[in-house]
């Protein structure tokens, strides 16, 4: 099982029911990372921002995004979050919508995620635990799959 229990913790784990649109996802995935200071909400207007000029570049496979914008944008320390939605939503993306789970990142450089990213991609790239991922249906669920908590 991978590291992300050095990332993750219970604030940072979230299941949602039901989200407005890929906007309030955005948000409610950027809300632990507001919190605990590891970005300003500059960092999530980016990504909604870059989003609209370029497209949803961060839905990286079907069903998951992985949304993060540049250190400068409002990055102030390295942060993880996860949100695993009820019910899908599109962020317009032709081959991946509709997502069912996001995995923000933060990082205030160009080096110190990369550690986060190579566990985050062992996840990702796990078919077992994905489905395990998109089959959760609680809070609690998704923490012990992700953290083994």
């Amino acid at each position: 099982m991978s590291n992300l229990a050095d990332w993750l913790n219970n604030e940072k784990v979230q299941y949602v029911e039901n989200v407005a649109d890929w906007r309030e996802a955005l948000a409610v995935a950027g809300r632990p990372l507001l919190r605990e200071g590891a970005i300003s909400q500059d960092y999530i207007d980016a990504i909604i921002h870059q989003k609209e000029e370029i497209g949803p570049f961060f839905v990286i496979a079907p069903q998951i995004a992985m949304p993060h914008a540049r250190p400068e944008q409002g990055a102030h320390k390295l942060g993880l979050s996860v949100v695993l939605l009820g019910n899908a939503v599109t962020f317009d993306s032709e081959e991946n919508d509709p997502v069912k789970v996001l995995f923000m990142f933060s990082a205030p450089d160009s080096n110190s995620h990369i550690e986060m990213i190579s566990q985050l991609a062992e996840v990702l790239s796990d078919e077992n635990i994905m489905e395990q991922i998109f089959a959760a249906r609680s809070q609690q669920a998704l923490m012990a799959i992700l953290t083994g908590v």
